[in-house]
């Protein structure tokens, strides 16, 4: 018995440091982006790690499942991407509140689980997929630009992901975090810990450029995904309970600068297999030590973001590009290897690498529309044929 509990609080432990360590980078830059300040980034990043930490003790303890939740990393990366939206931070928080709104009715009403369903994985894979790509070059171009500096993470990143894959990315974070430290300028003294909270505003482009694009990629690379991983080991997932729970914490973590929380997918995996305990039905244990380290770091957000704000250009970029490298090559795979064509998903994935606004909304919108419009169009010809 104390060998299982061991087993599954260590599990917990890896848990929570590879999900933290490999994409808090990812958030942070995705809040910037947005119009974020460094301390209103922080915040963000304080608040995700509290919602979901909270969110998983929560539905650990009351369905004895070891279901984990997460920020949403790709829709981290859809914030970089999308860039600035029509009203500014206050507008972006809007578009979070509207996401955790949405989630909350997808638990709510079963035909918008069915729309979001009804969209081909294709297509939604490769909107993420395009949504990925210019953070995934951030590699590329800062090793480029700056060869010297870049090399220990990228070598890092190569030698780890060779022998132990799980800590590829979060050991070159922290040799790129080492680096920042030793490099970068005295600007980290002006981020402290807290939460800053802004009222929220909606405008039109915020709303359909930022929020749907994030709902869907959310619902479409986390939610289901996290859902299937609990399925494989043997769980039956509480869906509509975590959906409550991840669309409240978004909804409440938003004026702090939260974007979402969700299910955990690829992490998830590290809680519900077999190296948190023999014993399927302790491994909740596992999910509860998860969300406690979340709360327990979450003070070192500030620090965190101090340091990311006064690294050289492109130093930690590169590590959360890094960190990407396996999503993007999930999308493609899953975007390319679909049964129906593969026009649809290419249409989608250009359109959304291309980083287009049109009317204020940004590329990750159009590239669902056109990408469902040439899934339609292509079946409507292939059927008359």
């Amino acid at each position: 018995m104390q060998e299982e509990r061991r087993a599954a609080i260590v599990a917990g432990l890896v848990t929570a440091a590879v999900g933290f360590t490999s994409s808090f980078a990812v958030v942070l830059a995705g809040l910037d982006a947005v119009g974020a300040s460094a301390s209103q980034a922080a915040s963000g990043l304080l608040i995700l790690c509290v919602t979901q930490g909270l969110g998983t003790i929560l539905l650990a303890l009351r369905y004895r499942v070891p279901v984990t939740l997460a920020w949403s990393t790709p829709g981290a990366a859809l914030l970089a991407t999308t860039g600035m939206v029509d009203g500014g931070w206050p507008a972006a928080v809007g578009a979070f509140l509207v996401v955790g709104l949405l989630v909350v009715a997808t638990a709510a009403i079963k035909q918008l689980a069915d729309l979001v369903r009804a969209i081909p994985t294709s297509i939604a894979q490769a909107m993420l997929a395009g949504v990925l790509v210019p953070l995934c070059l951030a590699p590329v171009t800062a090793t480029a630009e700056r060869p010297l500096l870049l090399a220990p993470v990228v070598l890092t990143w190569l030698l780890l992901a060779a022998l132990a894959p799980r800590w590829a990315s979060p050991a070159a974070l922290v040799v790129a975090l080492t680096l920042a430290v030793l490099a970068g300028d005295d600007r980290s003294g002006a981020v402290w810990p807290g939460l800053a909270w802004t009222m929220p505003t909606f405008s039109i482009g915020a709303v359909v450029g930022l929020a749907v694009p994030l709902y869907l990629v959310t619902m479409a690379a986390q939610n289901v995904p996290g859902a299937a991983v609990l399925t494989s080991f043997g769980y039956r997932p509480p869906w509509r309970a975590a959906m409550l729970v991840t669309g409240v914490g978004t909804i409440g973590g938003a004026p702090a600068g939260g974007h979402a929380i969700n299910l955990a997918a690829i992490s998830a995996a590290l809680s519900a297999s077999p190296e948190a305990g023999p014993d399927p039905s302790k491994r909740w244990v596992a999910a509860v030590t998860t969300g406690t380290t979340y709360v327990v770091i979450a003070p070192l957000a500030a620090l965190l973001t101090a340091v990311v704000v006064a690294a050289p250009p492109g130093l930690v970029a590169a590590a959360a590009g890094l960190a990407l490298l396996t999503t993007l090559a999930g999308s493609l795979r899953a975007a390319l290897t679909a049964a129906d064509r593969a026009e649809p998903a290419i249409v989608t994935f250009l359109v959304a690498a291309s980083g287009i606004s049109v009317w204020g909304i940004g590329a990750a919108f159009w590239a669902l529309v056109a990408g469902v419009i040439a899934h339609l169009v292509l079946r409507r010809t292939v059927r008359a044929r």
